[in-house]
């Protein structure tokens, strides 16, 4: 949703600094994937850190785009490896948060974190899916960044749980309503 619609909103803004980046676009999706997996380490412990160090790894994640598009970088390796990392940020995030909810004794929170990375994995799979029939799927609720940015604010905040069960019934809603666009998509063209 937010990156359909504001997906490049920041390119124009960060051009002139994507332009003097003196690192490729894959050296900044490994950059932010390494910072993602030291930010787990410690959100495992602390969640208020390991929310903050979560959108430091996110904000790398957005630049390797920038300075993709902006220095005519773009690569369908590129594509396909910031992909398969943010597939790994997102499992070693709900785990994370799965193990601080373990140690707390809070096996219900354990649960939740279980359920959004299977819906969150689906989200994925659903348009790679699509894509793979030659559609294109980039429609639904909860994408990756709504979901780096609501498990981060339940970090922050203290209210992870509550973030939780937001995201448990919105990743897996997402996969619903691709569900449907694909079908609706595939039908009309039989026609």
């Amino acid at each position: 949703m937010l990156s359909e619609k504001y997906g490049h909103a920041l390119d124009k803004p960060l051009g002139k600094i994507a332009r003097n980046i003196p690192f490729s676009p894959n050296s900044l999706s490994v950059t932010g994937f390494l910072i993602t997996l030291f930010a787990c380490y410690i959100l495992s412990l602390d969640l208020l850190v390991g929310g903050i160090l979560i959108l430091v790894g996110a904000a790398f994640d957005m630049l390797d785009g920038v300075v993709a598009r902006t220095n005519n970088k773009i690569t369908r390796f590129g594509a396909f490896l910031d992909s398969v990392l943010d597939r790994y940020s997102d499992a070693a995030i709900f785990l994370a948060i799965a193990y601080n909810l373990r140690s707390a004794s809070h096996m219900s929170g354990v649960l939740l974190c279980m359920g959004t990375l299977l819906g969150s994995f689906m989200v994925s799979y659903s348009r790679a899916r699509a894509e793979g029939l030659g559609e294109e799927c980039k429609y639904g609720l909860m994408e990756r960044p709504e979901r780096i940015i609501l498990v981060s604010a339940g970090a922050i905040s203290g209210f992870i749980v509550p973030a939780l069960w937001v995201l448990v019934v919105l990743t897996n809603f997402t996969v619903m309503q691709r569900i449907y666009y694909v079908w609706n998509a595939t039908i009309h063209k039989r026609k």
